[in-house]
């Protein structure tokens, strides 16, 4: 048997790169797949279906099967609706990987209005409206008596983790789908539900011509490895992982160590006495991650 035989899955953001490649491996190991996409341009202008039809029907030629979806996912009631197809058409829901994504980068000092909140509506909305309906159709399972062993996968970024310049809207919304991913964790495991994150780096069209790169660093970025990495979270064989955020790309995995209790000192209700000590314990503490310092993530 496969390793997601019998299971149902979305897929958001399908139509290209990693969300191409993630509804394509979850097909090849069983799933069947709602594959949406609005088929926008990666800054988010205009939609066309034809991406998403393409991946549809690539599915379909493997010997899978599949359906096009192309809702915009930060939109409520399409979201709940995109929720309710895949229910209606395959008969239940056990996957759901939020992937769709743009891109408006800018220095902060610079950033509109209008580009924050674009980026952070697709992003972070777009993730918590399939997560609200998918979460509120596994309750409804769970509570007629049927067992639930469902899958959130989110996507994050390494600019939220560790805070790339020129990406405030990007990062912003990506570090509330990291948090939003251990909150949803917590709430739904009771009922079945695993909630877990990627931080990729492939080589997508967000990400085309942002450095030169070797053959090998190119091969490395393939999205391939990273959706094998979604499939296997997507299976029942990950239920006893929950909350993780993974970094994920060709030259390996790891598992993100999220904010911790580091260094401390006494209270006081007088600032002008503090400031040695809080010297002292910010030395004490570890300094925070840069984006280039791990040279295994940046080979």
């Amino acid at each position: 048997m496969s390793l997601l035989e019998g299971r149902v899955a979305i897929v958001t953001g399908a139509g290209r790169g990693l969300g191409r490649a993630h509804a394509l491996k979850l097909a090849e190991h069983g799933a069947k797949v709602v594959v949406n996409d609005l088929g926008s341009s990666a800054t988010g202008e205009g939609a066309d279906q034809t991406p998403a039809q393409e991946v549809v029907a690539a599915i379909e030629a493997m010997g899978g099967e599949a359906v096009v979806n192309t809702s915009d996912v930060s939109d409520w009631a399409a979201a709940q609706a995109m929720v309710q197809q895949a229910v209606e058409r395959f008969g239940r829901l056990d996957i759901l990987v939020n992937n769709a994504g743009i891109l408006r980068d800018r220095m902060l000092v610079n950033m509109s209005e209008d580009e924050w909140d674009s980026v952070v509506k697709v992003h972070l909305k777009g993730t918590f409206a399939p997560v609200h309906h998918a979460a509120n159709h596994w309750r409804l399972e769970s509570k007629a008596g049927r067992p639930v062993d469902a899958r959130i996968i989110n996507t994050t970024s390494h600019s939220a983790l560790f805070a790339n310049i020129g990406q405030a809207n990007y990062a912003a919304a990506k570090g509330g789908i990291a948090t939003l991913t251990q909150l949803a964790a917590r709430e739904l495991g009771r009922i079945g539900v695993t909630v877990n994150a990627i931080a990729p780096r492939a080589q997508t069209r967000m990400t085309e011509g942002l450095r030169e790169l070797t053959p090998e660093q190119e091969e490395r970025r393939d999205p391939e490895w990273i959706a094998a990495l979604v499939a296997w979270l997507a299976s029942p064989e990950s239920r006893h992982v929950s909350g993780r955020i993974f970094e994920a790309w060709g030259f390996g995995y790891s598992v993100i160590e999220s904010w911790q209790h580091g260094p401390q000192m006494e209270a006081s209700r007088d600032p002008t006495a503090i400031g040695e000590s809080v010297g002292r314990i910010v030395g004490f503490a570890r300094a925070n991650a840069g984006i280039d310092r791990n040279t295994w993530l940046n080979p």
